[in-house]
């Protein structure tokens, strides 16, 4: 039984979408992604002029004569959701947490694939797969995706990034759209990243909270991670403790866009006490702007 509580964010939070779906990103989506891969169509008789590239060995030495292959763009893409719902994501020093924000930005973009005819699927991982939705159009699935990253709550404690990419990598068997959502807590996922990078359409989105990036001067606190449950006792009244915090985080953050820049991802920075529109906006027109 679902609550009236997360009954009515989720009608107010389709209601906000649907004017920014109609208004703004419907049709950015659509330029950025459609027609973007190619799917096999028929053979014919090899012309002079054709891809020599294209020729079909098999349909040529049934025929005695050479063939090629013709492709149509795809009309129809599937579109999956890769949401990290770790603990970390329950953080949030503003109005929302990392976790409200994710699904703010992936009720958008679901909705745009759905509004463009795609198909709309969704992984929630945390250090282990915790729930797999299979793609399926119209809005009654992409408001069931909604409410399952509200009402979801991970079993697991940490963050493995991998793992989930892992299980996509094997679990779809045609190029799609992967939208992978996280504050990317994790060391370890750049390998099975990689790979998925290759084989499908990767999008990064990169979830933020103000309040990691800086200690506040509050005097001796005590910090805790909320996926290892650790605790530290933290003079924040120490400029070199806040300057070192700040050094360390802004590092991260630098190592992190240059694994995206030199393997040519696609990622966008999302922050809780900002809005994504402008970002979202921006990221659709560089791929526009790309093709």
């Amino acid at each position: 039984m679902i609550s009236k509580e997360i009954l009515s964010k989720i009608k107010k939070l389709e209601i906000q979408t649907k004017g920014l779906v109609n208004n703004l990103f419907g049709g950015e989506y659509q330029s950025a992604f459609k027609g973007r891969g190619m799917e096999f169509s028929e053979v014919r008789a090899y012309t002079f002029g054709d891809d020599v590239r294209l020729i079909d060995w098999n349909v040529t030495a049934r025929n005695d004569e050479p063939y090629i292959k013709i492709f149509e763009e795809e009309r129809e893409q599937t579109l999956m959701l890769c949401v990290d719902i770790s603990p970390s994501g329950f953080f949030g020093s503003h109005s929302q947490t990392k976790m409200e924000l994710s699904i703010e930005v992936c009720a958008v973009i679901a909705f745009s694939a759905i509004k463009n005819g795609d198909k709309v699927g969704m992984v929630l991982f945390s250090d282990t797969i915790e729930k797999v939705i299979p793609p399926k159009k119209g809005r009654t699935h992409v408001l069931r995706l909604i409410r399952e990253l509200y009402v979801t709550r991970p079993e697991g404690q940490k963050t493995d990034i991998g793992e989930a990419l892992s299980y996509l990598n094997r679990l779809l068997n045609r190029r799609s759209i992967i939208v992978l959502a996280s504050d990317f807590q994790d060391d370890h996922f750049q390998k099975q990243h990689k790979i998925t990078n290759r084989k499908h359409d990767l999008v990064n989105l990169v979830i933020h909270d103000e309040f990691e990036d800086e200690l506040p001067d509050a005097g001796l606190i005590s910090l805790k991670d909320a996926e290892t449950g650790r605790q530290k006792l933290v003079d924040t009244s120490s400029k070199k403790v806040r300057l070192a915090y700040k050094t360390r985080r802004l590092e991260q953050e630098h190592e992190l866009r240059e694994y995206f820049r030199k393997n040519k991802m696609d990622s966008v920075s999302l922050k809780t006490n900002q809005s994504y529109v402008k970002p979202l906006i921006n990221f659709f027109q560089r791929r526009i702007h790309r093709r």
